[in-house]
């Protein structure tokens, strides 16, 4: 069954136009947490990428992009692979070439909405996967919200960190700092950081 989530609807365009500044004609680019598929469609069809591999770990997630996808019909985008990132790169490797995709060719890992709602051990696995799977100046791209020198950037967001850790204590709000540091320790080096809708940010890095 095709889902659809409005946050996905809402926030489609202006992470689109961010990624139009990062992505060239024949990239090939993975969605990490794709959820139910509504960025995997639009992404697809509105950037100049050859294949786009949407993945997620959940089974419901994965029946809303196959049927998204089979709905659509883009040719860019991939069948959805069923995929969790606090395991090892070298499992993943193996998993995307039996899916037909060269595990250390891809010139984008995107990943919206996910660090916050998941424990601090994805975002490791996230870091490992981008280290090993990025070609060499590929685009790490994370979006969502985060505190920045300690300190929430509204208050919204501050009372959505304390909802999130009330639903399960190893969720929240990250602080940046601690993402971008992560990040530096699987060389990844960030390029920016853009303020997008709703007290969000897009943060990009790029594969040393």
């Amino acid at each position: 069954m095709r889902q659809s989530a409005p946050s996905a609807l809402r926030n489609r365009e202006p992470i689109c136009q961010v990624l139009k500044s990062f992505v060239k004609p024949g990239d090939k680019a993975l969605e990490i947490a794709a959820g139910t598929g509504e960025h995997a469609i639009f992404f697809s069809h509105e950037l100049p990428v050859a294949q786009w591999w949407p993945s997620d770990i959940k089974p419901e997630a994965l029946s809303s992009i196959a049927e998204w996808r089979e709905h659509q019909g883009i040719d860019a985008l991939q069948p959805p692979l069923p995929l969790d990132i606090s395991g090892e790169p070298a499992q993943t490797s193996a998993q995307l070439a039996l899916a037909g995709l060269d595990p250390v060719a891809l010139d984008l890992i995107t990943c919206i909405n996910m660090i916050h709602i998941s424990p601090w051990p994805a975002t490791q696995g996230l870091m490992r996967h981008a280290e090993a799977l990025l070609n060499a100046g590929g685009i790490l791209y994370l979006y969502g919200p985060y505190q920045r020198g300690g300190r929430h950037t509204a208050d919204s967001n501050a009372a959505f960190d304390a909802d999130l850790q009330s639903r399960n204590p190893q969720w929240g709000v990250r602080h940046l700092e601690d993402v971008v540091q992560l990040a530096g320790q699987h060389q990844l080096e960030l390029v920016d950081t853009i303020e997008m809708p709703a007290n969000n940010l897009s943060v990009i890095f790029r594969r040393n």
